[in-house]
């Protein structure tokens, strides 16, 4: 490991200086694609793969790593390099960060089975209910008791935040420990996947309220049905489109030899849907989550690309490839230096304890008596992909604050809160999770 370790960074600190030569000389550049964005690109898929094969190592979720080498690039300046700066604000990278997301949640959508949902019966959905519902209340009361001077859809946002779950951290461990199938883990995925889009939904109606709020346009509590109304009916025409529509378009394409018409279409349809989500005034990850459940629900058969591959293991690279740079550029808006402020560290600890007993509090909804309570609670806690973009998303809506300035939802500050926030809650649910399910089995 040492070796690969050493490797890895020799190249990444070369990419590092030709960068600073390449962005030193930038304004050179009056045409095509600035040299800057490939050494960029080429440097964040260095560090991202790097970091992430060093915190796999160590048995923890990728993802980590990926956001870890996102805080390094982005606070290289504290040790004098300012080659990585321009990557923070580059339209290109920025670009490819928003489609790395997008691609993301359309996998989640593919692989999230309403059949297996239905197995699991009233407890999943109970639990992701209250796995909803506590942690918005609570992360809206740390926001006000913190943030006092801030509006308080801020303070709404950040409690929308810490709503959601991250299934794909659960299903790993619970994959490890080899009880994928056990119902406690059905119950787990079921729940995560019905709280993620509960906080979809959540994060529908809070923007949409925002945005109006910011126009200027009065908000009253017919707005928030219209915006919840939006939002749900948006999801229910995917799934119907599903259904009929889409299964016909599919059969339609079998009938194609042109190499890559199942992806292509796949990939088409995600972010056209992406994009009728954005008109409809949703965020175009709802979209795109929702693009994943149309093709959940077309026959399997259908969706087998080229070499016999079916639709999720050929969206898996791509996603392997763009997801990483979302994670990174995540990372980059990271400041070290704003945790030389108390105050920020204290609200990042407060912040963490909101969404670790929110999530405790959604155990109460298991019904089954021969369950683990316990293991449930532990599964809901990690927070990832949606909770990250949440915050990245916050960052881009501003609204008035008390004095008048206008200011930016999500501030420097509580984003790197919020940052802490889902790496603590993401390491400790491996070692939560193992404790709770091997007590089980000892006491079975």
């Amino acid at each position: 490991m040492k070796r690969k370790v050493t490797v890895f960074s020799i190249i990444t600190l070369i990419i590092l200086a030709v960068s600073q030569l390449v962005f030193a000389g930038g304004e050179n550049v009056s045409h095509g694609l600035e040299p800057a964005v490939l050494v960029g690109v080429a440097v964040i898929m260095l560090a991202a793969k790097l970091f992430a094969e060093i915190f796999e190592r160590l048995n923890q979720p990728g993802v980590l790593g990926e956001l870890v080498a996102g805080i390094v690039l982005g606070n290289l300046f504290l040790v004098g390099i300012t080659a990585a700066e321009p990557l923070k604000t580059n339209a290109v990278i920025e670009a490819l960060a928003q489609i790395g997301v997008i691609i993301l949640l359309f996998e989640v959508g593919i692989e999230t089975n309403f059949k297996e949902l239905r197995k699991v019966g009233l407890s999943a959905l109970s639990v992701a209910v209250i796995g909803v519902v506590a942690p918005f209340l609570l992360g809206w009361l740390v926001a006000f008791l913190f943030l006092s001077s801030a509006p308080t859809l801020s303070h709404i946002f950040i409690g929308a935040m810490l709503a959601a779950t991250s299934i794909g951290i659960t299903a790993r461990v619970l994959r490890d420990l080899g009880r994928l199938n056990d119902r406690v883990a059905r119950i787990i995925l079921g729940a995560a996947v019905i709280d993620d889009i509960l906080a979809l939904l959540v994060l529908a109606i809070v923007e949409g309220v925002i945005e109006a709020s910011a126009s200027g346009t009065p908000v009253d509590l017919w707005s928030y049905v219209l915006i919840a109304g939006k939002a749900i009916g948006f999801v229910i025409a995917a799934i119907l489109a599903g259904q009929f529509f889409v299964p016909m378009l599919f059969r339609g394409v079998k009938k194609f030899k042109s190499e890559g018409i199942v992806l292509g279409l796949a990939i088409s349809i995600c972010f056209l849907t992406a994009f009728a989500a954005s008109q409809f005034g949703l965020a175009a990850i709802i979209g795109a989550f929702a693009a994943g459940l149309m093709l959940d629900e077309v026959p399997f058969e259908n969706l087998v690309g080229e070499k016999g591959m079916p639709l999720d293991k050929l969206i898996s690279p791509i996603a392997a490839l763009l997801a990483p740079i979302f994670f990174v550029a995540v990372g980059m808006k990271v400041n070290l230096l704003v945790f030389g402020d108390s105050r920020v560290l204290f609200f990042a600890l407060a912040l963490t304890l909101a969404a670790i007993v929110g999530k405790q509090a959604c155990s109460l909804g298991v019904r089954e008596k021969d369950i683990s309570k316990k293991a449930v609670g532990f599964g809901m806690i990690p927070r990832g992909e949606v909770v990250l973009f949440f915050a990245s998303f916050g960052t881009m809506l501003f609204l008035a604050g008390a004095d008048g300035v206008t200011q930016p939802v999500i501030s420097a500050s509580t984003y790197s809160a919020v940052v802490i926030m889902v790496m603590i809650t993401t390491l400790m649910t491996p070692f939560l999770l193992k404790w709770a399910l091997g007590k089980k089995e000892r006491s079975d």
